[in-house]
């Protein structure tokens, strides 16, 4: 099999006929959501668990296997006890700094290749496939098919190396482009990425980090905190045989269209309301907080929560940024005694009691967790 040769952006001979409708439709949940995201106070608190949410399930459709409470309780200092989990763990950890990395470069400077290297080299750093020309386009040829097949046997094999920063650069002065419209763009922009396939490992996860960011980038949000991969995960067989669809010259590009603005409007809507029941669980404890503590340090308690809604007692602020410690331990009783908190882990020698806030993590799970 010879490897993928794609043609330059934009593709011609879409159905924009056909792609009105959904075109419309996903710009419309969008909008939506974007205006409720412009209405948050303090978006980096109170929706940090989404993106530690999207962390875990775009890394999940890659085939790690830890979940939202994994990560929140490793990060309380609870070690997972299997190896492979924290491996897995580790993973996601690296995908949010990447994508936390990422928002703060775009602050200075606009999205380029030198910025995706970087991505990566976070993406990978201490984990499977820090081997494999970290932070650097790859140097050989990869392809993608059953674990250890030769690459006669291959579903798909990307391009050649010595032409991946060639098509690069066309994908980078694409990314940048004026556009009729820039969700169509983006779903062309993210399939491009995927079918040049730059990276040996780590192409799936910065495909889908790159989405918010373009969507920041562009305008559309006013903020880079829309995540796909929950819809995508989802949907993961559809996802990747609409992503092969295009791996040849008569690629259906009209359909992964479709699909993709299908995914947005889902997730958005989706997005949407579960960035208002935060929001509406958030003013309910603030005045069930300030009821129940009479304390200064209530809003400050409350932002921890949101923002750690896993944590080790010994980490909860105290001294100059929070209550005394004295006052610290009255208020986790509190909270405890009010079925606020959970223990998760209870005090063992040296080890801090792990706390968790179960009304945040079973909303943003969509499920009971605690």
């Amino acid at each position: 099999m010879k490897p993928f040769v794609p043609p330059p952006l934009p593709w011609p001979n879409l159905g924009w006929e056909s792609l009105v409708p959904v075109i419309g439709r996903a710009n419309r949940a969008l909008a939506q959501f974007n205006g409720i995201l412009q209405g948050v106070p303090n978006p980096g608190i109170m929706l940090s668990p989404l993106a530690t949410q999207e962390a875990v399930l775009s890394s999940k459709i890659e085939g790690t296997q830890a979940s939202l409470d994994d990560v929140l309780k490793f990060e309380a200092g609870d070690q997972p006890k299997q190896e492979s989990l924290a491996a897995d763990v580790q993973e996601i950890l690296n995908y949010r700094q990447a994508l936390r990395d990422a928002v703060l470069a775009l602050k200075t400077r606009p999205f380029n290749l030198n910025l995706l290297k970087e991505l990566h080299a976070t993406l990978l750093a201490g984990v499977r496939g820090n081997d494999k020309a970290r932070g650097r386009f790859r140097p050989v040829q990869n392809w993608i098919g059953r674990p250890g097949s030769p690459m006669k046997e291959a579903s798909f094999v990307p391009p050649a190396p010595d032409r991946v920063l060639e098509f690069m650069d066309g994908w980078e002065k694409f990314y940048h482009a004026e556009s009729p419209d820039p969700l169509v763009q983006l779903a062309m922009v993210h399939a491009q990425f995927e079918l040049i396939h730059p990276f040996l490992d780590g192409n799936g996860r910065l495909g889908r980090i790159l989405i918010p960011l373009f969507l920041a980038e562009k305008g559309v949000l006013a903020r880079p905190m829309f995540y796909l991969s929950a819809y995508l995960e989802q949907h993961r067989d559809l996802y990747m045989e609409r992503l092969r669809d295009l791996s040849h010259a008569e690629g259906n590009w009209t359909r992964w269209i479709e699909f993709f603005l299908q995914a947005i409007e889902v997730q958005a809507s989706a997005n949407t309301r579960t960035a208002r029941d935060i929001m509406a669980l958030y003013q309910a404890k603030k005045s069930q907080l300030l009821e129940l503590t009479r304390s200064p340090w209530a809003i400050v308690v409350l932002d921890h929560l949101f923002q750690y809604p896993v944590f080790s007692a010994s980490a909860f602020p105290t001294g100059k940024n929070g209550p005394s410690r004295q006052a610290a331990t009255v208020l986790l009783a509190k909270f405890k005694g009010a079925k606020i908190l959970k223990t998760v882990h209870p005090p063992r020698g040296r080890r801090a009691e792990v706390l968790a806030f179960p009304e945040l993590l079973n909303l943003c799970e969509g499920r009971k967790v605690l």
